[in-house]
């Protein structure tokens, strides 16, 4: 190991905590704090962080399955292993339920000593650690804005035809508005000529209309999908948070 795994052994038997201190050496890659009561272990959690506890089940005071159940409650990331010699069915599934990850028997061996504490550390390394838990709220908020993107991509890539069409017919609109724009500056202080310039006028609006029809029938579709797609989307958004 390149960095010292701190471990913490809670357990009112002063030679359990000997035996952790003494297999789990230096040598081995720990530093071992023990204690004999939950309360001593909590202070001692406040003061610095450890990789793993191990913690005895019957205590004077509070008992180690609700300090598993303190620890994993503050610290999640944080694997508690439970020492028993009194082991119940009953207090085996409070432990289970707090998340503890894992039980070891007395009377206790060398072996099983380390290996319980290889096992823990194993078990927090595989799962992210002190990773953000996101409630649920917020993801169905999250897969929410996700669904409603994809609707509007959707929505995008068919209605791309019908935007460069648009603007195919669009621009000579545009460039012939201008240009009688600009005509019609130059010639309204000539009567004669902003009598040429109305007659001018009439007749674009004329040439325009088929154009101007064009730009409405390829406009309402993409309107009406768009109004379609949203309507679609918020009711697809508004299921899926119901369920």
């Amino acid at each position: 190991m390149s960095a010292l795994r701190k471990v913490l052994v809670v357990d009112d038997d002063a030679v359990v905590g000997k035996s952790f201190n003494r297999v789990l050496s230096a040598k081995k890659g720990y530093v071992v704090t023990t204690v004999e009561n939950a309360q001593e272990a909590l202070k001692q959690m406040r003061e610095q962080s450890f990789d793993v506890v191990f913690t005895d089940i019957k205590m004077p005071g509070m008992d180690g399955v609700e300090l598993a159940e303190r620890v994993k409650a503050s610290q999640p990331w944080t694997p508690v292993v439970i020492i028993t010699g009194y082991g119940t069915t009953e207090n085996e599934n409070r432990a289970k339920a707090a998340g503890v990850s894992d039980f070891v028997r007395k009377p206790l061996s060398p072996e099983m000593i380390e290996e319980s504490a290889v096992h823990a550390l194993r078990a927090s390394v595989a799962a992210p650690v002190a990773q953000a838990v996101v409630a649920p709220a917020e993801q169905v908020q999250l897969e929410a804005v996700a669904q409603e993107s994809r609707i509007k991509n959707v929505a995008l890539f068919l209605a791309a035809p019908f935007i460069g069409l648009a603007y195919a017919v669009m621009l000579p609109l545009v460039g012939f508005a201008m240009l009688a724009w600009t005509a019609w500056k130059a010639m309204n202080a000539n009567p004669v000529a902003a009598k040429v310039l109305a007659t001018a006028k009439n007749v674009a609006l004329f040439v325009a209309a088929p154009f101007i029809g064009l730009v409405y029938a390829v406009s309402l579709p993409f309107v009406g999908m768009v109004m379609l797609a949203t309507v679609a989307g918020k009711a697809l958004l508004g299921n899926k948070q119901i369920a």
